[in-house]
């Protein structure tokens, strides 16, 4: 078997979770995760860790800027904030006419594109008080989520014909594409929701480079060590090597996270040592 990630074509409907578990019934194998999770409601790219290695690296990855393309749905509300929710179209007041794209542009600009304070949907795996936001919300308990600092790096208007805006959104880890949609509406004066989404770029991968879960192959992994040919890394010597296998140290000094690699293969995770010495020791073991 490989070690190495999968990247998948989630298609609408089934969690991130029912997809691995397909991908583990079709390779088979066990030991499989996810990078980042992709609301069912929403289809595209989820980058699997197959294999028990790499699911050792899978925290080197969960800060990746994502891309998405988004249709959002104007002249209406959803308790989600996605077309999961109960979803409440909204009586224009006299005298309404809808946005022009200049304005919608202009009002993305301004609010939506940097460093933005974004305030969660209660349906959401934020934790509060050490639950999932959305167990608390659907047992009908009143919450307000604090805001958190996302970055918004692009969001462009693709099409326009109102109620249908449809939307290029590239971001950073954290980042709820449903509150971008609903806080657009607000602006707007007309509501709004995400009425899909389609997750379309992870950090270098795309999902033009994806494939169906149920058509997956061992010949799909990309292998561990072209995966982490991002990081720093240090060679080591056989006796070093065998060392850092048994959780020794080794006299290097590192940064935290470098990968040391052996006859061209990874087999550790190594930080400096705790005591300020010129010494690695490995923080886990492949």
């Amino acid at each position: 078997m490989k070690h190495g990630f999968l990247l998948i074509d989630k298609p609408t409907g089934p969690t991130s979770h029912d997809v691995v578990d397909q991908v583990r019934r079709v390779l088979p194998e066990r030991s499989a995760g996810h990078l980042g999770t992709l609301d069912p409601a929403a289809s595209g790219l989820l980058v699997m860790a197959v294999g028990s290695k790499a699911l050792k690296v899978v925290e080197l990855f969960q800060d990746l800027p994502k891309a998405y393309i988004a249709d959002v749905e104007l002249g209406a509300v959803s308790t989600t904030y996605d077309s999961e929710g109960v979803i409440e179209a909204l009586t224009p007041k006299p005298g309404f006419t809808s946005p022009e794209e200049g304005a919608i542009a202009t009002i993305i600009a301004a609010h939506f594109v940097g460093d933005i304070q974004q305030v969660p949907p209660n349906f959401s795996a934020v934790h509060v008080e050490g639950r999932r936001a959305h167990e608390l919300a659907r047992q009908g308990k009143e919450m307000t989520l604090p805001a958190r600092h996302v970055r918004v790096t692009e969001c462009k208007i693709m099409e326009y014909r109102y109620p249908c805006l449809k939307l290029s959104v590239a971001c950073g880890s954290g980042t709820y594409v449903r509150s971008l949609a609903h806080d657009l509406g607000q602006k707007l004066r007309c509501g709004g929701y995400l009425k899909h989404l389609r997750r379309t770029q992870v950090g270098e991968w795309s999902v033009d480079m994806a494939v169906p879960p149920e058509g997956v192959t061992w010949a799909d992994v990309i292998p561990l060590k072209e995966v982490l040919l991002r990081f720093d890394r240090l060679d080591l010597s056989d006796e070093e090597a065998e060392a850092i296998s048994h959780g020794r140290g080794i006299k290097h000094q590192v940064k935290p996270d470098v990968i040391a690699w052996h006859e061209e293969k990874p087999i550790a995770i190594l930080i400096p040592a705790k005591d300020g010495s010129a010494m690695a020791r490995p923080r886990k073991v492949f």
